[in-house]
């Protein structure tokens, strides 16, 4: 199986003033490509060429590093493109932000929360809103391209709401101001797919 880059759900430009469509285009057809085809070039020949990305990370623990780093890469950005939209931000509604309150008090809190785990994260990786097990909420990073699929990692869980702070997700616009970053990430969140997310 030859994993395909995927199409953005909207154009370059469509999450401006917040993330800027220089970055959107290098972030996607650069580093998102490059992730690609370097996972196809990982599995070509092994039995992961017939698994797909979410077999794959379940078991990544029995995996080379170049797997881990291309499969964790190629999934991380295809879920964070449609976790932004053009007509984003705001709060979530209904079940999600019944959870939201319920686990972190208040959405506003829940806030603070997510961003300082993805300003506090050393170096490249994410944060994360992670679905556990049974249901409940909880806020994790996690380093380079892990994510919360991988049987290795500290909080394990379907992830909710994802957000790149490698810095080439931001660099061009922010420099080193990750914070300012983060802030604006929340006025293009998708809500309908992090709600979407929950329920699954």
């Amino acid at each position: 199986m030859s994993f395909e880059l995927p199409k953005l759900p909207y154009k370059y430009d469509a999450l401006e003033p917040y993330i800027d469509a220089k970055t959107m285009e290098i972030h996607h057809s650069k580093h998102h490509a490059g992730y690609t085809n370097n996972l196809n070039a990982a599995i070509a020949g092994t039995d992961l060429d017939k698994k797909g990305i979410g077999e794959i990370l379940a078991n990544i623990s029995g995996q080379s590093a170049g797997v881990r780093n291309n499969g964790g890469g190629y999934y991380n950005h295809d879920l964070f493109w449609k976790l932004m939209s053009p007509d984003g931000g705001g709060e979530p509604t209904g079940e999600l932000q019944k959870a939201i309150n319920d686990t972190f008090g208040s959405f506003e809190q829940f806030k603070e929360e997510f961003s300082k785990a993805a300003a506090t994260r050393f170096g490249s990786g994410w944060a994360w809103l992670v679905k556990l097990s049974d249901g409940s909420l909880k806020i994790s990073s996690t380093p380079n391209q892990d994510n919360p699929l991988m049987d290795d990692v500290e909080v394990k869980g379907t992830p909710i709401l994802g957000l790149d702070v490698w810095e080439h997700a931001y660099y061009l616009k922010f420099q080193n101001r990750r914070v300012d970053y983060i802030s604006d990430f929340f006025e293009v969140i998708n809500w309908t797919e992090a709600s979407r997310r929950f329920h699954s």
